[in-house]
C-alpha cells in the first residue's frame, strides 16, 4: 500500500470517528427533546422540510441533494425513533410502491403496518393502530385515486404531508422466456401504466390473461407460484419473492410519478413553503364555480390542483377537491377561505403541509 493511500485512509477514518460522535450527540439531544415532551408528537413534517431544505442548499457537493436528503432522512428516522417508536400504515404487503413512499418519507426506523386495502389505512389511523397512513391519491398517467378521494371526504384524519414517487415498473417471473409466459397479474393501476409496453411485447396474451391483483407485491407472490406466470411489480417485490427481472422501467411514461398522502391527527404548522388541500362543493347555477374560486384570485392564492368527484349525496352532485399554495394560517389563504366558507356550500380543509 503507497504511503498516499494510507494516508487517505486514515483521514477517513477519523472522519468517521468524527461523524460517529457528532450522529450520536444528535441523538442524545433528541432523546433529551423527547423527555421534554414526554408523549407529545414526534414528527413535525414542518421542522422536518426545514431541516432538509437547509441542507440541500448549503450543501457543498461532491454527493447529490437527492442522496442526502436520503441521508438525512436516516438520521432523523433513527433520532425520531429514540423520542418515541412511530408506526406506519400503507398498503401492503412488503413490496409495494405505497411501502417505497413510507420508507421515503420517514425512513426504516419505523414500526411498518401492512393493510389489505386503502379503507383499512385509514382505520388503522383512526383507530390508533398506526400514528400515520400513507396512501396513495394520484399518478401522472392515469389520475386520481378514487377510493382515497372518496374517503378523505368522510374521515376526520387530516393530511400532514405528500410524497412525489417516481414510479419504475418491471416484468417479472420465475423464468426469462416471454413465450414461455400466459398470464400477467398486477394492479390494475399497474396495467394502465404499462399498456402499450405489454401490448407490444407480448401479444401473445389475451387481454382476459391480465389479471387484476390488490397489490403489486400480491401480483409478484402469485407469480411466484406460477412458472408460466409473470407480474408487473417494483424492483423490491420481486427480491421479495425471488422472481426474476424479465424488463424493467417498462411503463410508458418515463415520467411516471405517484402522489402520496400523509394522513394523521395532528395540525401541521408553517414550514415556509406550504400547500393545503380543500373539498368544497356548490349549488348548481350559471357561474357558479368560477365565482366559487373567484375569493382565491382575489387574493392572490395559486391552485394547482382541481379535480371532481360524485357527492353522493345526490345524482350528478359533485364536490371539488382542490389543492393550493400556501398555508391556512398565512394571511391571504386565510382571508381566502374565509370567503371560500361563506360562498359555498360545503368546505372541508383536509389540512396544511409542506409541499415537495
Amino acid at each position: 500500500m503507497s504511503e498516499q493511500l494510507k494516508q487517505l485512509r486514515d483521514q477517513i477514518d477519523a472522519i468517521d470517528d468524527e461523524l460517529l460522535q457528532l450522529v450520536s450527540k444528535r441523538a442524545g439531544l433528541a432523546q433529551q427533546i423527547g423527555k421534554i415532551k414526554k408523549s407529545g408528537i414526534v414528527y413535525r413534517p414542518e421542522r422536518e422540510a426545514q431541516i432538509l431544505a437547509r441542507i440541500q442548499k448549503q450543501n457543498p457537493g461532491p454527493i447529490s441533494n437527492a442522496h442526502i436528503k436520503r441521508l438525512f432522512t436516516e438520521i432523523m428516522s433513527l433520532c425520531r425513533a429514540l423520542e418515541k417508536p412511530m408506526s406506519v400504515a400503507y398498503l401492503g404487503p412488503n413490496g409495494t410502491f405505497s411501502e417505497d413512499a413510507a420508507l421515503k418519507r420517514f425512513g426504516n426506523a419505523i414500526t411498518t403496518v401492512t393493510c389489505d386495502s386503502i379503507d383499512d389505512v385509514f382505520r388503522s389511523v383512526e383507530s390508533d393502530t398506526a400514528n400515520y397512513g400513507v396512501v396513495p391519491v394520484e399518478n401522472s398517467t392515469e389520475g386520481a385515486v378514487g377510493r382515497t378521494m372518496d374517503l378523505l371526504l368522510q374521515t376526520p384524519l387530516t393530511i400532514c404531508g405528500e410524497i412525489q414517487l417516481p414510479v419504475h415498473q418491471f416484468l417479472m417471473a420465475q423464468q426469462i422466456d416471454l413465450s414461455q409466459i400466459n398470464k400477467i397479474y398486477s394492479h390494475p393501476q399497474s396495467l394502465a401504466q404499462c399498456h402499450h409496453w405489454l401490448k407490444t411485447n407480448l401479444p401473445h396474451i389475451s387481454h382476459s390473461a391480465f389479471i387484476n391483483t390488490a397489490s403489486n407485491a400480491d401480483a409478484a407472490r402469485q407469480a411466484s407460484a406460477d412458472k408460466q406466470a409473470a407480474a408487473v411489480a417494483s424492483k423490491r417485490a420481486a427480491e421479495l419473492f425471488g422472481l426474476s427481472i424479465c424488463a424493467e422501467n417498462i411503463e410508458d411514461d418515463p415520467r411516471n410519478t405517484t402522489r402520496f398522502l400523509v394522513i394523521g391527527k395532528q395540525i401541521v404548522d408553517v414550514s415556509g413553503k406550504d400547500k393545503t388541500s380543500l373539498i368544497l362543493s356548490t349549488n348548481n347555477h350559471s357561474g357558479a364555480i368560477y365565482k366559487l374560486l373567484e375569493p382565491l384570485a382575489q387574493h392572490g392564492v395559486s391552485m394547482s390542483r382541481l379535480e371532481s368527484r360524485p357527492s353522493r349525496t345526490g345524482l350528478w352532485q359533485y364536490v371539488f377537491f382542490i389543492d393550493i399554495e400556501g398555508h391556512q394560517q398565512d394571511e391571504n389563504v386565510a382571508a381566502a377561505l374565509t370567503e371560500l366558507r361563506e360562498k359555498s356550500a360545503f368546505l372541508k380543509i383536509l389540512g396544511s403541509y409542506p409541499a415537495t
